[in-house]
C-alpha cells in the first residue's frame, strides 16, 4: 500500500518546491530596483531527481502502522546570493536570468501537474475497476 501514492508524494513535494521557487523569483523580480538587495533562490532538483528514482529517502511516521506517505528528504532550501553585486547601488538581482528561470520553472510546474493529474486518472480507473 505505501508504494501506491508514493508517486503522488513526490510530485506534491516537486509541486510545492516549484511554489516555493516561484515566489522566490517573483520576490527578486519585484525587488529589481532596490538598492542593497540580494536575490535568493531555491533548490530542490537534486532532491527531486532521487525521490523519483526511489533512493535513499526514509519515511517519516508518528506511529508505528501508519502508511509511510512523507518524504523526510524531501526539502527545498532558499539560499540567498550575499557575494555578488552586479549594480553600484549593491543590488544583485539579474533581470534576465530571474526571467529564464521563472519560465523554466513555470514549465516544470505545469509538467508536474499533468503528472499528478495523470496519477489521480490511473488511481480513479483503478477505483473504478477501468471504467
Amino acid at each position: 500500500m505505501n508504494k501506491l501514492f508514493s508517486n503522488v508524494d513526490v510530485l506534491k513535494a516537486g509541486l510545492d518546491a516549484s511554489w516555493l521557487k516561484n515566489q522566490v523569483i517573483a520576490n527578486n523580480i519585484a525587488n529589481v530596483d532596490t538598492p542593497n538587495f540580494k536575490s535568493s533562490s531555491v533548490s530542490f532538483e537534486a532532491a527531486f531527481k532521487r525521490a523519483l528514482q526511489g533512493d535513499d529517502f526514509t519515511a517519516k511516521k508518528t506511529r508505528e502502522g501508519h502508511i509511510d506517505f512523507e518524504r523526510a528528504d524531501m526539502r527545498a532550501t532558499v539560499t540567498t546570493d550575499m557575494n555578488t553585486t552586479y549594480r553600484m547601488d549593491g543590488n544583485n538581482v539579474n533581470i534576465d536570468a530571474e526571467s529564464a528561470e521563472l519560465a523554466k520553472n513555470q514549465i516544470f510546474y505545469n509538467t508536474l501537474v499533468q503528472q499528478l493529474s495523470s496519477e489521480f486518472r490511473k488511481l480513479n480507473m483503478a477505483i473504478n475497476g477501468g471504467k
